[in-house]
């Protein structure tokens, strides 16, 4: 069987399902996108992971199997989406150390947030592909929040979603100075979620 490499094209916050997101991988060579729906811990690992102003003051669970991995000369080499059983995706990282390569079983938002800690590629196959793929149209109507697999056409990856939007509706009264304070302190208290709607917030400011 083929594998078709993938990259993330953004995380959505799911109107269906409280308290999960929609992980949105895209096919390189092709059009089709692969949602995968994850919890709320794992969405903040992997924007965390994502974002380069954001940096915690103590190190994630998936940060510290980094500096484990690390410490010990184990890399991971790539990250394989390899089975869907009832609407299940089944994952599988492959480790090597001193050049004896191992295969890990792993949940696939563990897998994918420990990918991108490794700058290691992601790849699926294509019958999971052709199974569960979909193409995602996204248009300005579409970004108002009512479909949580929308994604839009931005380079960078983003949590969004309506209800994100109106809680960032509440940081547009500060100045961009105190938005850079307030992303500060909301790192220091590990309120990821938080630092990352301000980083949001800054982001839409900068750009306009």
């Amino acid at each position: 069987m083929s594998l078709v490499k993938l990259t993330i094209k953004g995380i959505s916050y799911s109107q269906t399902q409280n308290g999960a997101y929609a992980l949105i991988l895209n096919e390189v060579d092709g059009d089709r996108k692969l949602p995968i729906v994850i919890g709320a811990f794992e969405a903040q690992s992997i924007a965390i992971a994502l974002e380069k102003e954001i940096k915690p003051p103590r190190p994630l669970t998936h940060d510290l199997f980094k500096s484990f991995a690390d410490r010990f000369d184990i890399v991971i080499k790539q990250v394989i989406i390899h089975k869907l059983v009832d609407g299940v995706f089944y994952s599988s990282i492959i480790c090597e150390r001193d050049k004896i390569e191992e295969i890990i079983d792993a949940r696939t938002s563990d897998a994918i947030a420990l990918a991108l800690r490794f700058q290691a590629p992601i790849f699926t196959y294509k019958n999971i592909l052709d199974k569960a793929g979909v193409f995602l149209n996204a248009t300005s109507n579409d970004l108002e929040g009512n479909n949580p697999l929308d994604i839009s056409d931005q380079s960078e990856p983003y949590i969004s979603g309506h209800e994100n939007e109106e809680k960032n509706s509440g940081f547009a009264k500060f100045s961009l100075i105190e938005l850079h304070e307030q992303l500060e302190g909301a790192v220091q208290d590990e309120d990821y979620e938080k630092a990352v709607r301000i980083r949001d917030e800054i982001s839409k400011r900068e750009v306009g």
